[in-house]
């Protein structure tokens, strides 16, 4: 069975909580033991910078993260496990990239466009406090998955469109310098849509910015104890039967019982359980789980230097895989080594390959449509019509401008027997010809 490369980056500016435990790490912990797969994971210390300029929060982030999945049973000898920063190829993929990569297409970025929306929206500047790190982040990402041709990657919903960028600017680059040849995989989102999300102590999505979050091992089992203690519930005394169901601390319950303990603990509510005696239970439920690991945690942050000596091994093996990787995109885009000069007939001009074509008309009924044809004159995609052939022609436009990224939204559908990745390839390409 061909193996599948799955990457995961976790960014680095804060500590990770309960619900960061549930719905990520250990999903994707139990995913790298699946046979067939080979996963990376990263501390995205680069992606870091972006957000944060507060150098002691940084490096302390990046060892309580580190620790967090090495505790949490991350197996190195089966990972690769490396910092962004330790890896010099990934900023030089980078540049290699943006260099091929159009600035509409970046203008159409979610993150960029909502700091434009916010700014306008308080009367500032459209760019005002946009940093060029913000703007390119989507670039540095899709460096940090072409880097080692990654299959998959599992992302949430918001991160959709930088996997689609990825794929955009890999399809650009092989056209652009392949002759034939793909350097790159072209990297699939993994949304999980069973993802559990846990709720906070207030109901709500647990997040640090809403402060209603469990911590995972900071501050030990006490603050574990307080935390489940402050757990929002309604006000029915001991005695009385309690609904658990649609309640907060029956949903994180359930994300660390068995089937039968789940059955036991709603019986036992619905039978007058005291709620402070249902936290108890919670609290020694998941102490069970996590208290090891915690142990584990305290001993690798008394001594970083095992943390690492672990990341310095990792990138030991990432670089082993992205060195020769960019040794072969440098040769491609003509930063050789010189060699002597050999006499030779003038090279012939390279042969330029057929291009898909947009082209518009008018039908009959007066309106105004598009389609997009392959270079060999399949259909790909056909437009709905359009009352002026202007907003015909702006749709093209966009089209050409943005590849596969402006398609969401876009008054077009795929035909028949045309698959995606076609169409994605077919968009690809006439952004690397307006390029040239």
């Amino acid at each position: 069975m061909t193996s599948q490369r799955v990457l995961t980056g976790i960014t680095t500016t804060g500590t990770l909580h309960l619900g960061n435990y549930v719905g990520a790490i250990r999903p994707a912990i139990a995913a790298s033991r699946e046979p067939g797969v080979e996963s990376f994971f990263f501390m995205a210390d680069y992606h870091a910078l972006i957000k944060c300029d507060e150098p002691d929060r940084i490096e302390r982030s990046r060892l309580q993260i580190a620790a967090t999945w090495l505790a949490a049973g991350l197996d190195t000898q089966r990972v690769v496990f490396y910092r962004q920063s330790d890896i010099p190829e990934i900023p030089e993929l980078t540049w290699l990239l943006t260099c091929v990569t159009s600035k509409g297409q970046m203008n159409r970025a979610h993150a960029y466009k909502a700091s434009v929306d916010a700014n306008l929206a308080a009367g500032e500047d459209a760019d005002a406090n946009i940093s060029m790190g913000l703007y390119s982040y989507p670039i540095l990402m899709a460096a940090d998955i072409l880097m080692f041709n990654a299959h998959r990657v599992p992302v949430g919903k918001d991160q959709v469109q930088h996997i689609e960028m990825a794929r955009d600017v890999a399809q650009r680059f092989n056209h652009l310098f392949g002759q034939g040849r793909e350097f790159f995989v072209l990297p699939e989102a993994q949304v999980d849509a069973e993802m559990e999300l846990l709720p906070g102590l207030d109901g709500r999505k647990m997040s640090k910015s809403y402060d209603n979050a469990i911590p995972l091992f900071e501050g030990g089992a006490k603050a574990l104890r307080e935390a489940i203690a402050r757990i929002v519930t309604d006000s029915r005394e001991p005695g009385e039967p309690k609904e658990p169901e649609g309640t907060a601390l029956v949903t994180i319950h359930d994300a660390f019982a068995t089937p039968a303990q789940r059955e036991a603990f709603r019986a036992d509510l619905r039978a007058g359980l005291a709620w402070g005696e249902a936290k108890q239970r919670l609290f020694e439920l998941i102490d069970a789980e996590i208290g090891p690991m915690r142990e584990s945690y305290e001993a690798l942050m008394a001594h970083p230097e095992r943390i690492e000596a672990t990341l310095q091994e990792g990138a030991a093996k990432a670089r082993a895989l992205a060195a020769p990787l960019l040794a072969t995109l440098r040769e491609a885009v003509g930063l050789r080594r010189f060699q002597p000069l050999k006499a030779a007939a003038a090279p012939a001009p390279r042969a330029k390959a057929a291009l898909p074509v947009f082209k518009q008309y008018r039908e009959a009924d007066g309106r105004f449509y598009f389609k997009l044809a392959a270079a060999d004159g399949r259909l790909l995609l056909q437009s709905e019509g359009f009352a002026g052939g202007r907003e015909a022609g702006e749709w093209v436009k966009k089209l050409k401008a943005g590849g596969s990224a402006a398609l969401a939204g876009a008054p077009v559908a795929r035909a028949e027997g045309a698959s995606e990745d076609e169409v994605a390839g077919a968009l690809a390409a006439l952004l690397a010809a307006e390029s040239e």
